[in-house]
């Protein structure tokens, strides 16, 4: 298959062109059914002549439709969206992206989804859905999965189908709350992650932040003691990525303590653990959950972003994890490649 792919980009480079370009054009359409020429053209950074031409051969194919509301997938078109997958993967050598990336940073599995999040938005569903197909095959019955918050995880969640062969599958937050958009909560995914998986749940309603002494008098509580106590023994960690400073201003610091996070050297955060270049944890948010020692003895970790802006924070926080699986974008992985050949 590579030594087809690699003849057809040498000497008809334009099919392949052509066949990638049709591919996102499809694949935008399918997350932002229904949607107009020109919405989709700006979203694209394409020309509308463009469009309009790709739009009549996709319609023309049966791929898809137009109405008054704007474009849709057909069934036919979905289809073939599923079945191009795995190979526009193979055809942009995303396999040997992925391979190259797991052994620099000793990972046990790195999956690159096609696309740049930052030309192309929709690219986050798709690396939440590449996140999601992942963890299906995984998770077995008994299983406890602690999940964190935000955008990203959210999309992991929504990309769940229903799943009925798995049994006694627990989810959890991994730590308390932040942020005041309920949707991204970390008790809000668990809880819908659990349905999808129909399993139980098991909330957390603690918000971040909180002084130490408040802290200690909560974890005396009996029901929040037994939440905990079932965090620690998560085996499955579904988590996301920030940049240091983004995730401190996120969490409502100060500007002063913004300002020593900063100093400490800090570049990335995941589970409240904010991780220097070297990947040491040099400051931790106070809260209840998952703390840097209960994820040592996780035993699946599957870390989730995407975008060349996150790409040193994916860095800092991933190196060196045994048990690790990264899920990311094509952009991300080219800068990670980047900085790897550069400091080799």
């Amino acid at each position: 298959m590579q030594k087809i792919l690699k003849l057809q980009k040498t000497i008809v480079p334009e099919l392949v062109e052509v066949l990638e370009k049709r591919y996102n054009i499809l694949r935008a359409i399918y997350y932002n059914q229904p949607i107009g020429r020109r919405i989709l053209a700006n979203m694209l950074s394409l020309g509308e002549r463009i469009i309009r031409t790709e739009i009549n051969f996709l319609k023309s194919q049966g791929l898809i439709e137009i109405n008054t509301p704007g474009m849709t997938v057909t069934q036919e078109g979905e289809e073939l969206l599923e079945n191009l997958n795995d190979f526009i993967h193979e055809l942009k050598g995303l396999s040997d992206i992925e391979e190259t990336i797991r052994e620099a940073l000793g990972l046990k599995k790195v999956i690159v989804v096609p696309g740049d999040m930052e030309n192309d938005h929709t690219i986050l569903k798709e690396i939440g859905k590449a996140a999601a197909n992942y963890a299906k095959t995984i998770i077995k019955n008994g299983d406890i999965i602690a999940v964190t918050g935000g955008s990203t995880i959210k999309e992991v969640v929504d990309s769940f189908p229903k799943i009925s062969n798995v049994h006694d599958v627990m989810v959890v937050p991994a730590r308390g709350g932040m942020g005041k958009k309920v949707e991204t909560q970390a008790n809000t995914l668990a809880a819908r992650l659990a349905g999808k998986l129909n399993g139980s749940y098991k909330l957390l309603h603690v918000p971040e932040n909180l002084s130490e002494e408040i802290l200690e008098t909560l974890i005396q509580q009996k029901q929040i003691k037994e939440v905990i106590d079932t965090i620690h023994k998560a085996n499955i960690l579904i988590y996301g990525i920030g940049r240091a400073d983004k995730m401190g201003t996120k969490r409502g610091l100060s500007d002063e303590q913004l300002s020593r996070l900063m100093e400490s050297g800090a570049i990335g955060e995941a589970f409240g653990c904010y991780f220097n270049k070297e990947s040491k944890v040099v400051c931790l948010s106070p809260t209840l959950g998952i703390n840097i020692n209960d994820v040592n003895k996780i035993s699946i970790h599957i870390a989730v972003a995407g975008g060349k802006n996150k790409v040193e924070a994916i860095l800092a926080t991933e190196l060196n994890k045994e048990y690790g699986v990264l899920i990311t974008d094509e952009g991300a992985a080219e800068k990670i490649i980047e900085i790897i050949n550069k400091d080799a």
